[in-house]
């Protein structure tokens, strides 16, 4: 048995701004009958707020509070601060979910962003889905099931094993052969991640910073034990000029030292397009 709060269980017994408007002027739609979940969610928006929504659904009882919830925590907003709303947020604001029900709120920010997609230009909405789905890749065909909306839910909600994203997404979870593809996913995504913190995104004066923290601290120190050392004489852009000293200086190893050891360091804690260049005295 499903552990629901309180909010969940009374937006599901009593669910808000249930049904269809005529003159909706965006309509979006998520999931589908054969994944055992469908929504759709109708706005009514004039001048860049959205003063009315509602939605039909059918599916669990999460699907029912999830997108209830969702109708009123847009009402009232402009465009932009709605498009701003994830599937967490739609969570939170239920007292959360169980695990296995998070792609309840997952399908309601999808449905969501369906729909702004189709406002200013509705009646283009079925080309314009058409083309989307001829540019996304299908992970799970079992629940039609794309690259872009498990990328999304591994960014959104920090999911590091494919059971969670089955959890969030539905993905994998009925034959299971795109469990593989979906570990792919996870593991380029936290890659290029890792890539992306290693050269994160520095100003000049923290860069500068960052580099003669590094020199002194830690490579400084290394060559020392030598009897060697260097220090940091300019920095312009990646290009990180140098000084060699004590027995590192003329040393026939000198450039083994600064591209194996210093330039190494520095692309590694820096940025991998750092260059370390010597100067003379």
């Amino acid at each position: 048995m499903w552990d629901y709060s309180e909010k969940v269980m009374d937006h599901y017994r009593n669910p808000r701004n249930v049904g269809k408007i005529d003159d909706a002027d965006a309509i979006g739609t998520a999931g589908s009958l054969t994944c055992g979940d469908q929504l759709k969610i109708y706005l009514k928006i004039k001048d860049g707020i959205v003063t009315d929504a509602k939605f039909q659904t059918f599916g669990c009882g999460s699907a029912v509070a999830s997108s209830s919830i969702l109708t009123e925590m847009i009402i009232g907003k402009t465009v932009d601060e709605v498009r701003k709303i994830t599937n967490k947020d739609i969570a939170d604001q239920l007292g959360g979910l169980p695990p296995e029900k998070m792609h309840c709120s997952v399908m309601g920010y999808e449905a969501l962003e369906d729909a702004l997609k189709s406002y200013g230009d509705y009646q283009d909405l079925d080309d314009i889905r058409a083309e989307e789905e001829k540019r996304e890749k299908i992970v799970c065909t079992c629940f039609g099931i794309t690259e872009n909306i498990i990328w999304d839910a591994i960014k959104q909600n920090g999911l590091k094993t494919v059971e969670e994203v089955t959890n969030y997404t539905k993905a994998g979870g009925a034959c299971g052969k795109c469990k593989g593809l979906i570990k792919d996913i996870i593991d380029t995504y936290y890659k290029k991640e890792s890539e992306g913190k290693k050269e994160g995104n520095l100003s000049p004066a923290q860069k500068i910073l960052k580099i003669n923290n590094i020199i002194e601290k830690q490579i400084s120190p290394e060559l020392q034990k030598d009897g060697g050392d260097i220090t940091l004489v300019d920095i312009d852009g990646n290009k990180v000029y140098v000084k060699l000293r004590g027995k590192c200086s003329g040393c026939k190893n000198s450039m083994l030292t600064l591209k194996s050891f210093v330039e190494m360091t520095l692309k590694e804690t820096v940025s991998k397009d750092i260059e370390v260049i010597e100067v003379g005295a």
